[in-house]
């Protein structure tokens, strides 16, 4: 049986490589991508079938470049997960830790990693583009003086050492991953997620009146259903008017959930449901 291909972001041994392994089994096929933007392109080319995106980090927040990426691509989002972000300190074999001055990684993964900066005043801390990117930067150019802070899959792909595990500074740190197919697709089995409560992604926009949020979250009030997140973004080409993304308890074919679309597709100027999946 052939196996499928999944897209993401980054490097070979990024993390969205691992949530892709979680979703889609060991044996999936990736292909890395430079740009998001470049991913949701091979994604709905049907170039890959399909795509693995971070959506939101309990540290740094919401990515909301694909927050707008959802919005303008019909990419649904069928299953999600969550992984443990698990920063490594990483240098070519035979390099010791007592030689290291400089540090690569991207910056979001240098300043989870503040402590550790702290605790070694010697250290440099060097942003780059990637995390799995800067693992794979050191064993091309083999500094005497250099490490990198990734994930422990990027040192097993690039043949690299481990001089520190979990340097990270807050060990609650996850982040949320989205798996996206293309419209149509046939629906797939995501492994353990079988038991799990049902969640529903949607995004509307309204007028901007008084009271017309307030109406609108009514719809899912009145009935019930528990709203896990809202999050809102520009409208472009209307300013300060946004859209707001809702992740919400349920399936969109529950008969109290199709009920609370319904009556909020007729407050709303405009609404998408972007999914339906097994909770992480």
């Amino acid at each position: 049986m052939r196996l499928e291909t999944a897209a993401f972001q980054g490097e070979r041994g990024a993390f969205s490589e691992e949530a892709a392994r979680r979703l889609l089994g060991r044996r999936v096929n990736v292909l890395p991508c430079q740009r998001f933007e470049e991913l949701f392109r091979n994604l709905t080319e049907k170039k890959v079938q399909a795509a693995v995106v971070p959506i939101e980090n309990t540290l740094a927040g919401s990515v909301h470049e694909n927050y707008d990426h959802l919005l303008h691509h019909d990419l649904p989002i069928v299953a999600e997960t969550s992984v443990r972000i698990v920063h490594n300190l990483i240098a070519p074999p035979g390099v010791p830790f007592r030689n290291i001055r400089r540090v690569f990684s991207h910056p979001v993964a240098l300043n989870q990693c503040l402590n550790f900066f702290s605790s070694h005043p010697r250290v440099e801390r060097i942003s780059f583009y990637d995390t799995a990117g800067s693992v794979k930067m050191i064993m091309e150019e083999k500094p005497s003086d250099g490490a990198a802070i990734a994930s422990e899959l990027a040192a097993k792909i690039y043949g690299a050492h481990i001089l520190k595990r979990g340097i990270e500074d807050d060990r609650q740190n996850f982040t949320r991953f989205f798996l996206l197919e293309p419209a149509g697709a046939k629906p797939r089995t995501i492994r353990g997620a079988g038991k799990r409560p049902w969640k529903t992604s949607l995004v509307f926009s309204i007028r901007n009146i008084p009271g017309a949020l307030f109406r609108s979250l009514g719809a899912l009030a009145l009935r019930d259903i528990n709203l896990v997140k809202i999050e809102s973004r520009p409208l472009r080409g209307k300013p300060w008017e946004y859209l707001f993304y809702l992740d919400l308890w349920g399936h969109r074919e529950d008969k109290v959930v199709r009920n609370a679309l319904n009556h909020l597709g007729e407050l709303a100027d405009f609404l998408r449901v972007l999914g339906s999946y097994r909770a992480a």
